[in-house]
Order: structure tokens, then sequence, then C-alpha cells
């Protein structure tokens, strides 16, 4: 999220230390002050930045770093007329108020003239101690310090106040919050883009895009979702309301402005214009665990389901492999997607089985990251973000049947029953283990 973010401002990723994993404190070159304040206005994994000015493996290397640090870039914060406070941040471990204290008054040679203001301070220090990630072994002194003038929090209060509880409509499938806004983070979604997502259900991912400005729409197989009608999938509710639907979700959240519409159509066969007509795609495709993947059939195709909604439109729907419904993801992405325009989707994965060859390729897209989410313990879904470098050409359509990658994805058309059996194993072991 963060590497995408920057890109988004112009900046590069690049750490003055390798990133050290098992630590939440990362050391960022960032050119300003202003790419910083951008960054976390749309960060939620990031909780808050700092201008560094010194750090080190125990105080002793702190203080140095400290004395060191230029103090011409130092007296601008530390004036007769302003106000601070300091503030000290442990990871893995709780200070008493006396050890705060004692910590903060080893920081007096530093030439602080300002007053203290504990509550609304012109300029805000921190410590920051890091103690480890194992709880159960805490080291008596930090295996890091830093310390640096506060610039601005990131957006995690975004999670709450879009959180799925308290939204109008949700189904069995809705997107978590913050995992909405990541993903919308990594499509690098900005004001007035268009940004699709081709399985829309009840629009979570819509809402973190229009939140970041840009315009938004869908496509569903699911003509009750798209209308809001049926059962309702909320606890003690049995239908959904007059008013439950996507336009009614963004309203609740003053966006309905951004949004275009969604309509009822089937992915596997595009409704659009040639063209490039989107800045990302952004989408969850169903993977056959909660819902069923399904697209249009015909007669002549082995029937498995003939549905009636409610205002009696009938269509053959046939079941969708997964690995078609990926292929035809990145084979839509290559062709509407703007240059440089992003495909940001979940992919389902059976770890025991895992290698980088199956993640799907396409020759006009290039792959950017690839996260893992883990779902259980053997099964994950890997959080895939392309970017569009390569025009779409004719010949293209189809590429992805003549590298051999198609065949090795084919396996994953039955992660539903892999998923399952993982479960029905645990389920057991838990029984015998109680037994015993």
């Amino acid at each position: 999220e963060i590497t995408s973010l920057l890109s988004l401002y112009g900046g590069q990723f690049c750490g003055e230390q390798e990133i050290r994993v098992n630590s939440p404190f990362w050391i960022l070159n960032i050119p300003s002050e202003e790419m910083a304040r951008g960054l976390m206005k749309r960060t939620v994994c990031a909780k808050s930045i700092f201008e560094l000015w010194g750090h080190g493996r125990s105080a002793g290397e702190l203080y140095a770093s400290l004395k060191n640090y230029p103090t011409d870039k130092m007296l601008p914060y530390l004036q007769s007329d302003s106000t601070y406070k300091v503030h000290i941040h442990t990871f893995n471990k709780t200070l008493t108020q006396a050890q705060k204290i004692k910590k903060i008054d080893a920081l007096e040679f530093l030439p602080f003239k300002g007053k203290v203001n504990l509550k609304n301070p012109e300029h805000i220090f921190w410590i920051l101690e890091d103690y480890g990630m194992n709880p159960n072994d805490v080291p008596e002194e930090p295996i890091h310090l830093y310390f640096g003038r506060w610039i601005a929090d990131g957006q995690r209060e975004l999670i709450e106040s879009y959180s799925v509880k308290k939204r109008h409509f949700i189904g069995n499938t809705s997107m978590d919050a913050c995992l909405s806004f990541i993903m919308a983070n990594h499509g690098r979604v900005k004001p007035n883009d268009i940004v699709y997502d081709p399985f829309v259900g009840t629009g979570g991912l819509l809402i973190s895009s229009a939140h970041f400005g840009a315009y938004v729409c869908g496509t569903d197989i699911d003509y009750n979702t798209i209308h809001g009608l049926g059962k309702a999938s909320r606890k003690n509710q049995k239908w959904r309301g007059p008013d439950e639907n996507i336009r009614a979700n963004l309203r609740q959240y003053g966006l309905e402005k951004y949004y275009l519409d969604a309509l009822v159509a089937d992915s596997s066969r595009p409704i659009w214009r040639k063209g490039m007509l989107f800045d990302a795609i952004i989408t969850d495709p169903p993977y056959g665990i909660r819902e069923a993947p399904r697209r249009m059939g015909s007669q002549k195709e082995t029937v498995k389901s003939v549905e009636r909604s409610a205002e009696n439109h009938f269509f053959v729907s046939s079941s969708y492999h997964l690995s078609d419904i990926f292929f035809d993801l990145l084979k839509f992405g290559a062709e509407y997607l703007v240059m440089g325009g992003r495909l940001v989707y979940w992919l389902p994965i059976y770890r025991p089985e895992y290698t980088e060859e199956i993640i799907p390729r396409h020759p006009c897209l290039k792959l950017i990251s690839n996260c893992e989410q883990m779902l259980s313990s053997h099964t994950s879904r890997r959080l895939i973000t392309m970017e569009k470098v390569k025009e779409f050409k004719d010949q293209d359509e189809n590429s992805y049947l003549l590298d051999g990658q198609y065949m090795p994805y084919r396996g994953h058309n039955s992660f539903r029953e892999k998923y399952f059996s993982g479960v029905t194993k645990r389920i057991a072991k838990e029984v015998k283990d109680n037994q015993k």
C-alpha cells in the first residue's frame, strides 16, 4: 500500500535500512513533508509518520545520533515562542509513568527553548521504542529506538466509520472496510478516475474508491443483488427493504454524486464498447465458498439451474470455473484499462500447492504486488495488483492459452472442495481431541 501511494504522489520506495518484516517501524526516504502528508491522507495501514531526528539500537546510540542531527533543521521547531510536548510509544511493552518521565528528562541536551504544553502544543515529538514481536520474551531494553517530530496520522478511523456493521445494504460477501481502502490504494485511485467492479455485489469496493473522489460503476450477474430485492443477509431481517441498494450505500456516506450506475451483466461477456475506459478495475471475484460463481449459459450447454427473478427475468446459468474467471478478468483489464491503469483483485490459494507460477499473467499487464491474507492453515487469498504497460492488440486476446500457464492454474477450480475438506478435517480433529 505504501509503495503504491508513494508512486501516486511521485515518490519512490527506498529505505535507509532493509525493511524488517518483524518490526512495526519503517524508515523511508520521502522527498518532502507535503508528500508525507499526502501519503497519510490515504493510508489505512500506517498509523503515523514522523520526521526522524535520530535512531539507534541503544539509548546511547540514539543520543549520539540526535547530537549529529543538523541543528539548523531542529531550530525552527524549538523556538522560545513555540510550545511542544514529548510523547513515548513502546511496542510490546508497557512503561510506568516514572519510567517515561526519566526517558524524557534524558533528552535535556536537545536545545528546547519553548514551553511545554500537554493539551495543545504546536509541535509534538515522539520517542518510539521497539521491544520485538514476542510477547512471551520481552527484552529488558528496547532493540531499537527512534526519536522524531510528528507530522501526520493515517486514516485508520475510516475502518470504523465505514464499518460494514453500520452499512445500509450488505450481503454475504460484502468486503471489509479496511481491505476495501487498501485495495483502492493499491489501485492508486484518485479524484475524477473511473473505477469499475465487474463483480460488484453490494458495492462495498465502490465506496472506498468514491471516498477518494473517483466515479464508480459495476456489473453483476445477480439481478436481485443489483436491485436490492429478495432475502436479506442481516440477522433478524427476512427481506430487504425498499431502499436497500448500492446507491443507498453511497448516499449514506454522502458519496452519491460519484455513483455512475450498476448493471445486470455477465462479466465473461463484456458489454462495453471497444476502447480504454477505466482508470482502475478493483474487484473480488466469487470463488465459490459463500456464493457460487455463475455465468450466462445456453440451452445447448449442460444446464445447472434455471433461475427466475422477482421481476420475471429468466436466464439460464452455467458454472463458471475459477481459471476462466481470472483469465477473463485479465483479458478484460488488458483491453479496457487506460495505460498505467491498475487491476486489483483477490486470488484464492490452496497453500500446500501454491507457487508463483500459478498467478495468472497477461502480456499487457505487469505484476506490481502479491500480498497474502491467511484464511486458514491451508488456504489463503492473495491480493494481486497489476498495471497495464502495453496497448491491447487482437493477438493478445487468447495469449494465456499459448504459454502453458492456463493448465497449471486449472487445479484451483476445486478450491471450494479443498477449502471445505480442510474445515472438515479440523472439526474432526477438534472432536477427537475433546474426546480424549
